[in-house]
């Protein structure tokens, strides 16, 4: 009993750098390609930071709370994974449709890297108001915590996204950088890309999460040297 009320309350901790990460990376989408003469995320409401308009009930709540209840009861090691809900890219719409939507895919991630170092500078900011401020312990350590997972989610999530893979970013990206012939055979593999970052997902490497999270552990720790506070996120999270 005493190990799901600490379950629980790590998912009430972590809930909100979470639902913060993913609704500020659609909206960035959005944002860009109103910007580059696409309004259809505008017209839609999803340019917003209204978590609503973004979460996908499967996506966003049930698969992630599943994935993260028994990873942590199996294992013993929590982990996250969920998507929410694509925002709405007409690339007909936009001033450059083959770079314009690299832009697009790019703004999503480039926001995660922002919301980190933002997480990141909040915790050296704390630390100087507890020089002026008396803040209770218990309320210090849930806000560095918190600050911490916000770190965390944001740079995983860049890492993530940025894998050169369709419908991801990254593979958004690559699909623009690459010549045209090379790019529609690319783009073919989009209705399997889901699946195929399933496997590399589950495929085990002797720790989760399988080869996808061998392959991104790198890029996050490579960035997280350069984060304010990044001596507690490894403390807490050795990656």
């Amino acid at each position: 009993m005493t190990q799901l009320l600490q379950t629980l309350l790590l998912l009430l901790l972590i809930a909100p750098p979470v639902l913060l990460a993913i609704t500020v990376h659609e909206a960035a989408h959005g944002w860009v390609a109103n910007r580059r003469g696409d309004p259809t995320a505008f017209l839609m409401g999803r340019v917003t930071f209204n978590p609503l308009k973004h979460i996908d009930p499967v996506g966003t709540v049930l698969v992630p709370a599943a994935i993260f209840l028994t990873s942590k009861t199996l294992v013993g090691v929590p982990f996250l994974f969920g998507w929410a809900k694509p925002v709405p890219v007409d690339w007909r719409r936009l001033n450059d449709p083959r770079w314009d939507m690299a832009l697009v895919a790019a703004a999503g991630p480039g926001v995660n890297l922002i919301m980190a170092f933002a997480w990141g500078l909040a915790i050296k900011l704390m630390a100087l108001v507890i020089m002026v401020v008396p803040v209770p312990t218990w309320l210090l350590q849930l806000f560095v915590e918190m600050c911490v997972v916000g770190i965390v989610i944001n740079l995983v999530l860049m890492a993530l996204n940025l894998f050169p893979l369709l419908p991801l970013d990254g593979g958004r990206i690559l699909n623009a950088l690459l010549p045209p012939r090379l790019a529609a055979g690319f783009s073919r593999l989009e209705p399997y890309g889901i699946f195929i970052l399933l496997l590399l997902l589950f495929l085990p490497n002797g720790n989760p999460p399988g080869l996808l999270g061998a392959a991104l552990r790198p890029v996050v720790s490579g960035v997280l040297t350069a984060m304010p506070a990044q001596a507690l996120v490894r403390d807490r999270f050795p990656i």
